[in-house]
């Protein structure tokens, strides 16, 4: 178990890895380069746009072939785009390298998924993602310290030397896992396009994923303008930028840690309602100005980020309860759609706003606001496993406590 628990973390970190990673030298390829930060950050954007199309590829393709030839396939190709990466010496050469390393990585986060679905019940399979997500959320607290590092101590294209070496440790471990998918559909194309019509279809499953994938959106805008707030506007060091965006990661792995430790007990519709409230919250407190300083766009980003922690695991597990098969293709489209959002909400934070705290904190209170009231209409329609219910008790009366 603890085997399929990194290996999943493992791949479920590859955008986390390839985008915080990468931060801290943004400022500084704005200047090597000459270029604005709307343009730099297309190496962001076009790295998600990219991601989330190959998303629809990969899932269907897992349902066909089995889990491991297209995830192996998908992280060579990380690996060739990393090192491609590397050796960039223009913007237009880096935005290219991004897209094929996007291209291969879009295979681990929706095949992980789709293992998870494989290998876990419904109730084991929350508490594992719940793990996962603990684990993963270590990547965005070292990821930047380690870039800043490494632009310290070496040259940046050595940050893509990096993720092309973890590259290689995820190859390694998906080699050495035993196929989790064994007897694979074997479907037509168009059986695999049918299987994306029956999911978009299926309106459980997607209004619980545009729930979910509506409260990451503040948090990909805060990915795309955090370096020039915190580096440019605040003037802080790039180690400094590394230690707060490292603590903002960490208040989503307390999320994470709580949904993993109590979630039985809690149950997924609170953990669900208790997130989405806490992203409108949080967008609130940032356009109130409550703080000052880089405290200004950090604490209200902490607890947005717990409470993403809170609730991006249940939903997930949520979304996936909906459907009965087709797991590769709903994985794929659940992730696609997070990221597509995501990425939507990157190009437009990296436009030049005069006040971009307030304008994120605006994207919380709007996204969180919709969300929230979506979540209160479907919440009671959606199928729940028993065991994904609060664990109750009875009283020496009888009564339900």
């Amino acid at each position: 178990m603890i085997h399929l628990i990194v290996l999943l973390a493992i791949l479920a970190a590859f955008p986390p890895l390839s985008t915080d990673m990468y931060l801290p030298a943004i400022p500084l390829l704005q200047t090597l380069w000459n270029q604005p930060l709307a343009m730099i950050n297309l190496t962001l954007v076009l790295f998600f746009a990219t991601y989330c199309l190959c998303l629809l590829i990969y899932g269907p393709l897992s349902d066909r072939f089995g889990r491991k030839p297209p995830l192996i396939t998908g992280i060579l190709i990380f690996i060739v785009g990393s090192l491609l990466c590397a050796l960039s010496t223009g913007i237009h050469m880096l935005i290219v390298a991004r897209i094929i390393q996007a291209a291969g990585a879009a295979s681990a986060s929706t095949i992980s998924i789709a293992i998870a679905k494989d290998r876990l019940e419904a109730q084991e399979r929350e508490s594992v993602m719940g793990y996962v997500s603990v684990i993963m959320a270590l990547a965005p607290m070292v990821a930047p310290l380690i870039g800043s590092l490494i632009i310290t101590r070496l040259t940046w294209p050595w940050i893509f030397m990096a993720q092309g070496a973890m590259g290689v440790v995820a190859l390694i471990g998906v080699m050495a896992t035993p196929e989790s998918h064994p007897h694979p559909t074997g479907v037509s194309i168009k059986e695999l396009a049918k299987s994306y019509g029956r999911i978009l279809a299926n309106r459980r499953f997607m209004a619980v994923v545009i729930c979910t994938s509506l409260t990451g959106v503040s948090f990909f805008g805060y990915i795309a303008a955090s370096s020039s707030i915190y580096i440019t506007q605040y003037q802080v060091s790039e180690g400094t930028f590394a230690l707060f965006f490292g603590a903002n990661a960490l208040c989503f792995m307390t999320g994470a840690m709580i949904c993993a430790r109590f979630g039985a007990r809690i149950g997924s519709v609170t953990m669900m309602s208790t997130g989405l409230a806490g992203v409108t919250a949080g967008g609130l407190v940032m356009v109130l100005s409550l703080f000052s300083g880089p405290w200004a766009l950090a604490a209200p980003m902490g607890l947005i980020s717990f409470c993403l922690g809170i609730s991006r695991p249940p939903a997930n597990n949520l979304a996936l309860e909906q459907v009965q098969s087709d797991a590769g293709a709903a994985s794929s489209i659940l992730v696609f759609i997070y990221f597509m959002l995501g990425a939507a909400a990157m190009a437009v934070a990296s436009l030049d706003w005069e006040d971009k705290v307030s304008f994120i904190g605006i994207l919380a209170m709007i996204t969180g606001g919709a969300a929230s009231v979506l979540w209160g209409y479907i919440k009671t329609r959606i199928r729940r496993p028993e065991a994904m219910e609060p664990i109750q008790t009875q009283s020496p009366q009888g009564a339900t406590t």
